[in-house]
């Protein structure tokens, strides 16, 4: 993507110094948010090896919570803070490209905020944490981002490049003007109504994350047209980001077999169709997943 002389949104907002594991051993809060867990390891020798591999790990700057099933990979307070930094300015660039565009092409459009961090934090939905992914909170509209997760993107899931990060960026912006029109209070209310299907507020869901999709896509047509960002094989980054993420290939990864009841973002052939429908007619009408 084309993007050095593209400014960055100052929508922002920066906790990547001081949530999760920012540096330095965790608090005292934090050990005893974990205690219930760290226990009953206390009461066997292999309970107290795993303690003493975790200790061990932390200090090679490796998250020992991975030994608990709770997170894995470098521990935030270990990053690489060069290349995240530069993450971070790519994506604050594509965070003000999202407005240009938006607010060009959509009447009374307000910009969300971006919350960076590394770990966890507080969102107004509640607990936020990088094994959650990437999200969109209504409650607070804003959209939370752990820069850790394009590395899993492009190694977990075989999705690199930088287009592919800023689609799963669009994805989440796409939320925020489902938000502005009502679809997400309309969405819940129906969720509502139905009394627990898990099925049905599945299916639901589907669609609306297939929107957020398809949004994500006319964002990017717009914004070429715009600002001229793609460059070659931009927008393969972007489909194959979107197949990698599909709920059939998940469950497949996780040795699970593939349940379409059990959806809830869609299969990687609808996921890549609706971003695909996006891109190429740059239209928004185009979007409606519910018709």
């Amino acid at each position: 993507m084309r993007m050095d002389d593209e400014r960055e949104s100052a929508n922002v907002d920066d906790r990547r110094a001081s949530s999760g594991y920012s540096g330095g051993m965790p608090s005292m809060g934090t050990m005893m948010m974990f205690w219930p867990l760290i226990k009953p390891l206390l009461r066997s020798k292999f309970g107290m090896f795993i303690i003493g591999a975790g200790v061990v790990a932390y200090m090679m700057g490796y998250n020992p919570l991975a030994l608990l099933g709770m997170g894995g990979g470098i521990a935030s307070g270990h990053v690489d803070t060069v290349k995240d930094e530069k993450e971070a300015v790519f994506i604050k660039k594509v965070l003000a490209s999202t407005e240009d565009v938006w607010s060009k092409h959509l009447r009374g459009y307000r910009a969300p905020i971006m919350v960076l961090y590394r770990g966890s934090t507080r969102s107004g939905c509640g607990h936020a944490s990088a094994q959650m992914g990437p999200f969109y909170c209504p409650v607070d509209q804003k959209v939370y981002l752990d820069l850790g997760f394009f590395d899993e993107l492009a190694k977990r899931h075989g999705a690199p490049g930088d287009f592919a990060q800023a689609y799963v960026l669009a994805h989440e912006i796409g939320h925020h003007i489902q938000n502005m029109q009502g679809t997400l209070d309309k969405v819940q209310r129906m969720k509502q109504g139905w009394g627990g299907s898990s099925r049905k507020a599945n299916a639901l869901q589907v669609r609306v994350e297939l929107q957020a999709d398809c949004y994500a896509g006319v964002w990017a047509n717009l914004a070429h047209r715009q600002f001229h960002i793609l460059e070659p094989g931009d927008v393969e980054e972007a489909l194959r980001a979107a197949s990698s993420i599909g709920d059939d290939t998940l469950q497949k990864e996780a040795g699970r077999a593939v349940r379409p009841d059990a959806f809830t973002h869609g299969s990687s052939q609808q996921r890549l169709e609706w971003l695909k429908r996006g891109l190429e007619s740059g239209d928004m009408r185009q979007c409606n997943t519910f018709g």
